[in-house]
């Protein structure tokens, strides 16, 4: 299966989010296809450093705004249509679930019906950012788009896992009551440059704690798993999802499962680092296992993650490496 690149030079795609750790990669690969990309973003967790290097570019344009108050009126890159709106907006790290609670509801719900109202008008494909977080703590594995969630409703990480649930209800009521283009997106756990050191995940934690040659803080027993998937290889299966004329949900990550115990080892091993692994108090509603069921991604889209998890987080460390003088 190949997917043709729909979204090229003359297509005017928004972003929301766009400043963000994995929305900022996005923006770079649009850019380079010759597309003219407009990024709105309230810098909440997303960085101007992230697109400094777009500055000056006459395809790129950097909007400051809330999208949960709707998109700007006064401001001329979002008066013209767009051609495509990629929703990446959300805080999206363990330590914002506690921190911005209503934020993420509110990117979540609201500014989701504001952008499917925008794309719905100017005919343009919408594409949701969601998250492996809709399967809470599956009792699936490997998880497949059709199973319906573990999710508690009411716990801490509730406020991402729901919003971004009802993101997708109303993704597909769009899609099926007004006919909008839509895709949605399900997005596992990714890593790579661009990274917030404190934003509370554990690989950007481990790196750093590694990187000072502190103790490596493992949750619990460390027996969780994730499935790690560099953000190139992420980048590129949304751009085939946004090409192609699918609505999913589709995973999008990469099957590699590891523990945390094995993840913190690596990455001790990686950094040279004399750091030794500890253990702390395991956090409320933490998933037992995540690993993405990709055979819709591979069938639909020809999708395959290429790169290992070694070489991605030899990549990665060598940004913070950079970035932190250690």
């Amino acid at each position: 299966m190949k997917v043709a690149p729909r979204f090229k030079a003359g297509h005017r795609i928004l972003v929301t989010g766009g400043a963000g750790f994995v929305p900022s990669h996005l923006v770079d690969a649009l850019i380079d296809r010759g597309c003219t990309v407009v990024v709105l973003d309230n810098f909440v967790t997303g960085s101007r450093d992230n697109v400094a290097h777009l500055f000056g570019k006459p395809t790129f344009t950097l909007v400051e705004g809330d999208v949960s108050a709707g998109l700007p009126t006064d401001h001329p890159a979002l008066a013209e249509p767009f051609d495509a709106i990629l929703h990446m907006a959300s805080p999206a790290s363990p330590t914002d679930f506690e921190k911005l609670p209503v934020e993420i509801l509110r990117v979540g719900s609201v500014a989701t019906l504001h952008l499917l109202e925008r794309a719905t008008a100017d005919g343009a494909r919408f594409l949701l950012a969601s998250t492996s977080e809709a399967y809470g703590d599956p009792k699936e594995h490997p998880q497949r788009e059709t199973y319906w969630g573990n999710v508690n409703p009411i716990g801490v990480r509730s406020v991402y896992d729901e919003a971004k649930r009802f993101a997708e209800a109303a993704t597909m009521a769009y899609h099926r009551s007004r006919g909008t283009d839509t895709a949605i997106v399900r997005i596992f756990n990714t890593y790579g440059p661009r990274m917030r050191p404190d934003d509370g995940r554990a690989i950007p934690t481990f790196i750093s704690q590694a990187l000072r040659g502190e103790p490596i803080t493992v949750h619990g027993t460390g027996n969780q798993t994730r499935s790690i998937c560099y953000v190139d290889d992420l980048v590129r299966g949304i751009l085939l999802l946004l090409d192609s004329t699918e609505t999913g949900p589709i995973n999008c990550g990469t099957e590699h499962e590891m523990s945390m115990r094995q993840l913190a080892e690596l990455i001790v091993s990686l950094s040279e680092s004399p750091s030794e692994v500890s253990y702390i108090t395991r956090s409320a509603d933490d998933p037992e296992m995540r690993r993405p069921d990709l055979t819709l991604a591979r069938e639909l889209l020809g999708y395959q993650p290429t790169v290992a998890p070694e070489d991605g987080l030899r990549r990665t460390i060598a940004h913070f490496r950079e970035r932190s003088g250690y």
